[in-house]
């Protein structure tokens, strides 16, 4: 405890230095707060525009589906999963799909497509068509001769709201082509180069029914309501929905691109923190320093009455001790202000596209207890690591050789 009482006094014998270090740590320790806060914010942000965009934070496949997208692959055992998500309580919502190549002409043009046949109900629980759409309007009512395509599509055919369409398609079994004539309900606009220019919508009915697949569909889109849920390959409602030649599979395996980016935004996050720790310390070191050269024929006088030199050690590390706890006080309190700041109000970062996810949506930073409570052990941890170098060399000192470096 009197070692203790020192070290508190001893580091306020210049204030200015202290508060000035204080600071310097404590900015490095609060944008390592509001690093953490808003890189998880831009995670989840990343997260929730690529699955409510259109994917889905969970689908459910025929096996090998994905891998071919053969039409005759259809969902096994339709009905029993259906029934099953009906019960689910983890699941909040879920939307049937036909999904298929497809050839899409005009009177202009001719282009290649995938081709989605959708219930329109369900997909408003799911995706974010409804809000796509620039021009016309959603799916819906008694015409089922009515088709949704996104605005590079638009382009390349040179059609608008109202005009006509022919869709090709190769039909199940057989591989005869079937052809309908549809008509241009709406256009949409992610702001994502593949949807907008390589996709359109029909109702599921019609997709059917062209596609030749009676009741059948090829994937099931799945929201839950707790996103890291849909992030959980351990979670057994994967496993359960994965029988009957079906498989059942979350976002990170709709979107492993994805996990990529959160795996790189982690390893900057760590590499951030490293060169701030680097600052940290040496700002430690230097101040610890300036303090002992001060204070040298004072340890010169403790070494001659008899202070041993673990004791002359151990001051030191309480010093560096005490400027850390001052310097955790300032930078929680800085970096709480800003992450609560803009979680409160974001960051508008709205369309730009990054790791092929366009953002569409203000960032807000995410604070967690985990953030104040490991950062500033981190920063004490970082702290009495610099000071040992200081604490050694006070250790080492003589009466003689500290009394004679202070004239």
């Amino acid at each position: 405890m009197i070692l203790l009482k020192l070290a508190w006094r001893n580091i306020f014998r210049n204030t200015r230095r202290t508060i000035l270090s204080g600071i310097a740590i404590g900015i490095g320790l609060a944008v390592m707060i509001f690093g953490d806060a808003f890189m998880t914010g831009i995670n989840e942000s990343m997260i929730r525009t690529s699955t409510d965009t259109f994917a889905g934070q969970g689908q459910i496949h025929a096996q090998g589906f994905r891998d071919t997208l053969e039409v005759e692959k259809t969902i096994n055992n339709l009905q029993w999963v259906v029934d099953g998500l009906k019960q689910e309580e983890r699941i909040q919502a879920f939307s049937l799909r036909t999904e298929s190549f497809a050839m899409l002409a005009s009177a202009a043009n001719v282009t290649s497509i995938m081709l989605y046949g959708i219930d329109p109900a369900q997909e408003r629980d799911i995706s974010k068509i409804d809000e796509a759409i620039k021009e016309g309007r959603y799916l819906g009512g008694s015409n089922t001769q009515q088709i949704l395509i996104g605005s590079k599509t638009a382009e390349v055919l040179e059609v608008g709201v109202g005009d006509r369409v022919v869709v090709t398609v190769a039909q199940a079994g057989t591989g005869d082509l079937s052809q309908e004539m549809l008509r241009v309900s709406g256009i949409f606009r992610f702001g994502i180069q593949e949807l907008d220019s390589a996709v359109a919508f029909i109702g599921l009915k019609k997709s059917q029914e062209i596609l030749g697949l009676g009741q059948g569909v090829h994937e099931i889109a799945l929201r839950f309501h707790n996103l890291e849920d849909a992030g959980n390959r351990s979670l057994g409602f994967w496993k359960r929905y994965s029988r009957y030649g079906n498989e059942a599979i979350g976002w990170k395996d709709i979107m492993p691109q994805m996990e990529a980016v959160l795996e790189m935004s982690t390893l900057s996050k760590a590499i951030t923190a490293a060169i701030i720790f680097g600052i940290v310390g040496l700002t430690i070191m230097n101040t610890l320093f300036m303090s002992l050269y001060e204070r040298m024929f004072e340890f010169g006088v403790l070494r001659a009455i008899g202070t041993r030199p673990l004791r002359m050690a151990l001051m030191i590390l309480l010093e560096g001790g005490c400027l850390a706890i001052i310097s955790i006080i300032i930078g929680s309190a800085i970096g709480f202000f800003f992450s609560w700041l803009f979680s409160v109000y974001g960051i508008d970062y709205r369309g730009i596209e990054f790791a092929g996810t366009t953002i569409n949506e203000l960032i807000y930073p995410v604070m967690n207890v985990r953030q104040y409570l490991l950062n500033p052990l981190y920063v004490l941890f970082f702290t009495l690591v610099a000071a040992l170098y200081p604490a050694w060399y006070a250790a080492r000192l003589t009466p003689a050789r500290a009394m004679k470096r202070s004239f």
